[in-house]
């Protein structure tokens, strides 16, 4: 850590460990296990259940909190040697690599906890979610394709949403988790990207470092075709109303944007597709499949 660096005051641990785990990107999963949950709640009797409601907060924030903190203390070597991650917390030493294992570990409690307090199926399958979790930040030293197996860490959201409520495995959650895991593959093509020089430079491995920037772009446009595609046989199989196919029409035109303000040779604004388009579609979608659900009879 240079001088300059260390003569900043730095944040406390409980301060620099939200920032490593960026708490705030919750925002990109947990509506659609929202989504899935409150479905589950409307053909199971018709009534917003809090109480559970809570835990899969819980369960869902503590999951994506224990694997942004393994991701980022397996990846800590490599995020020194790239540019635009070496000011991240576990580099420049705001958190210590021991202090980011003690909140992981809280984290995953939590998580455990959470799913132990909702039925015993989801305490069964709840080491099986953990597993893409820790395998992903090891995905890019040995597959061109690491956004494979973050999809598929992140299509277990909705899937667990349900059986939260229902503790009985559903398809069509399995529908909603494929396209948010396609989703969420898609734009992590474009965002890897930026890191394609970096990336060959000492041999991490991504679709845009082996096939190039243009071959990732076509194939984020087609994860997102293929959501969308997704979201309308999820929509179809639980008999959505009109207030959810608004909100697809809302994503599609997210979607659109969101590939309009990204070309292969201009990434200056990948970060605006990354945080803001993707952010908002998931609270579009979740505010949109919410007010569907109330007029179609659930009860608050």
């Amino acid at each position: 850590m240079s001088s300059a660096s260390a003569a900043l005051p730095q944040p406390g641990r409980t301060k620099a460990f939200l920032r490593l785990v960026m708490i705030e990107h919750s925002v990109f999963a947990l509506p659609f296990a929202y989504i899935a949950a409150l479905s589950a709640m409307y053909q199971l009797d018709g009534n917003i259940h809090w109480g559970r409601l809570l835990l899969v907060t819980v369960a869902m924030v503590g999951l994506r909190t224990f694997a942004m903190a393994a991701n980022r203390i397996i990846d800590r070597e490599i995020d020194a040697r790239n540019p635009r991650t070496a000011h991240r917390e576990l580099v420049t030493g705001a958190m210590s690599v021991k202090h980011a294992w003690t909140g992981a570990l809280v984290a995953l409690v939590f998580f455990l906890g959470a799913a132990a307090l909702l039925n015993p199926l989801c305490l069964a399958l709840a080491p099986i979610a953990v597993i893409p979790m820790v395998v992903y930040p090891y995905g890019k030293r040995f597959t061109n394709f690491p956004q494979a197996i973050l999809g598929l860490a992140q299509a277990m959201g909705p899937v667990g949403g349900w059986l939260a409520i229902t503790g009985e495995w559903s398809w069509d959650a399995v529908i909603l988790g494929l396209a948010v895991g396609i989703w969420i593959g898609g734009f992590d093509l474009i965002y890897a990207c930026q890191d394609v020089k970096t990336d060959r430079e000492i041999g991490v491995m991504s679709v845009p470092a082996r096939f190039g920037i243009p071959a990732a772009i076509w194939g984020a446009r087609g994860c997102h075709a293929l959501t969308t595609a997704l979201f309308v046989w999820y929509a179809l199989a639980t008999d959505a109303g009109v207030f959810f196919w608004f909100g697809l029409l809302i994503v599609a035109a997210a979607f659109l944007y969101e590939h309009s303000i990204v070309k292969p040779h201009d990434l200056t604004r990948v970060n605006r597709a990354f945080f803001s388009v993707n952010g908002f579609i998931g609270i579009a979608l979740f505010v949109c499949a919410l007010l569907d659900l109330l007029v179609r009879g659930l009860t608050v």
